[in-house]
């Protein structure tokens, strides 16, 4: 594996080990839950968190993702469990096609269309950095706002919460 694959596999299990932690602490109870009309439901944005490995796999085997495409229907899960089997799932296929990878495949452009328009082109490694990490971080924390809100304790990503004290 090249040192640049190392280093982009270090970053992700760092932060994909993050995001299970926080699918552990789904309440099945819970999932129509929703803060706020404009806010999806917590089964949605918990769902909406295991597309970030596909995403990663996705970037790696294609040079391209045409945003406007119909997308396939989504299972939302019903249970904390099926959440972290799927995650489980994804988290593997995505490192078996990132372990493949050179320092050259990672710097190929990858391009996200809407349509014939371009929206994005970027190196596959920033689009791992940018559109898949970043953009999960960013929806791992809506989630934690979910949790606070229906009293679930917050576990730490990069340090204790209040929780752990």
């Amino acid at each position: 594996m090249s040192p640049l694959v190392q280093t982009v596999l270090a970053d992700l299990d760092h932060e994909f080990a993050n995001t299970r932690t926080m699918l552990s602490r789904i309440p099945d109870s819970q999932l129509d839950f929703s803060p706020h009309p404009k806010s999806w439901p917590l089964g949605k944005l918990a769902t909406h968190l295991l597309d970030f490995p596909f995403w990663g796999q996705t970037t790696i085997e294609t040079t391209s993702l045409d945003f406007a495409a119909p997308a396939p229907a989504k299972h939302i899960p019903a249970t904390t469990a099926e959440f972290l089997s799927t995650w489980d799932a994804r988290v593997v296929a995505f490192k078996d096609v990132l372990a493949k990878v050179t320092d050259a495949d990672l710097q190929i452009d990858w391009v996200g269309m809407a349509g014939s328009h371009e929206v994005l082109r970027m190196p596959r490694i920033a689009v791992l950095r940018s559109m898949v990490v970043n953009h999960m971080i960013h929806h791992r924390a809506q989630l934690s706002i979910y949790f606070r809100m229906l009293d679930v304790p917050l576990p730490g990503m990069y340090g204790p919460t209040a929780d752990e004290k």
